[in-house]
């Protein structure tokens, strides 16, 4: 992997846990937010707070996708846990929330399980198409039960050619 993909690595790591603490900041101000009265969220709006915790999970969803389109999802998302040990540093030392001893082994655990992912490839190689002619799109048949059927008459009738 490259330094560039590190760093989006790094981006989606923190946009996410930074835009998630800026949130609940934000809406703690607001309070509780009824069913009933779902036109709360829209006063939250006003909360600046809210507005940036919403602009850096807008980044996090950007970089997100960009990861996505040169790894695996299997790879990218542990390989972001790390948002979780900033969001329970965020959360202890400028939300000032309790966090419990079986709270910080249960982050310890997801962190640790990156170390299992990442050490295999962050994208999966999938084999090219052998010809364009026996290839009958999916959308075309409907379900894999009549994809099978329709390549199995493609293949006859170029058995039969």
């Amino acid at each position: 992997m490259t330094l560039r993909r590190y760093i989006i690595l790094a981006i989606v790591t923190l946009t996410s846990a930074l835009g998630d603490t800026f949130l609940a900041h934000g809406m703690k101000q607001v309070g509780p937010v009824s069913l009933h009265h779902l036109s709360t969220l829209f006063l939250a709006l006003r909360i600046p707070w809210v507005l940036v915790g919403i602009v850096l999970l807008i980044g996090f969803f950007a970089s997100y996708l960009t990861a996505l389109s040169w790894a695996d999802v299997t790879f990218v998302l542990p390989a972001t846990s790390f948002a979780y040990v900033v969001v329970a540093l965020v959360s202890r030392f400028w939300l000032h929330e309790q966090i419990t001893p079986a709270r910080w082994l249960g982050i310890f655990c997801i962190v640790a399980g990156v170390g299992f992912v990442t050490r295999g490839p962050a994208y999966t190689e999938h084999p090219a198409p052998e010809s364009q002619e026996s290839a009958v799109p999916l959308h075309v048949c409907g379900s894999i039960a009549q994809r099978s059927v329709a390549e199995h008459s493609v293949a006859q009738q170029g058995a039969e050619r």
